[in-house]
């Protein structure tokens, strides 16, 4: 039997979609007979229409997933997310791009090259991975032209 005006009326009622309407299937030939609007809340009291749960979504596969992760599988490069920075350095490798950034920064702000306000915005981009090397910050501050002999 067809009860497409009736689970749109339950939709309409119950503030969902057509989906998340259950109808009872031993009631279907009551269902059916309803017409109004009111029929369709008689029988939502009835509990013959009811509204599924708002996430049905089963956990299974997920619990698959977790239990091969504690066995070690998945780790490979296809199933890492992110930049290899992210992924592969340790903070000693975030250490041996940083000092040497942060010191040319001190050198330029020392010798008058840059002033404070221009070391402090590179400092601050230094410090949010802008720069990859001392060379890819000398290359910036020559395109930008912000150091006059491009050191």
């Amino acid at each position: 039997m067809k009860v497409n005006s009736q689970k749109r009326m339950a939709a309409d009622i119950l503030k969902c979609g057509l989906d998340k309407i259950w109808i009872n299937p031993d009631e279907m030939e009551e269902v059916s007979k309803s017409i109004t609007k009111a029929d369709v809340r008689r029988l939502i009291s009835k509990d013959i229409i009811k509204k599924r749960r708002s996430n049905e979504q089963s956990r299974g596969r997920a619990r698959k997933i977790l239990k091969q992760k504690k066995l070690g599988r998945r780790k490979n490069r296809g199933s890492k997310k992110g930049k290899k920075m992210a992924k592969t350095t340790k903070k000693k490798e975030w250490i041996k791009i940083i000092r040497p950034l942060r010191k040319t920064l001190k050198d330029l702000r020392d010798s008058g090259e840059i002033d404070k306000h221009q070391y402090r915005k590179l400092y601050l981009m230094a410090k949010g991975g802008r720069f990859k090397s001392k060379s890819h910050l000398n290359l910036y501050l020559k395109k930008e032209n912000v150091v006059k002999d491009g050191k």
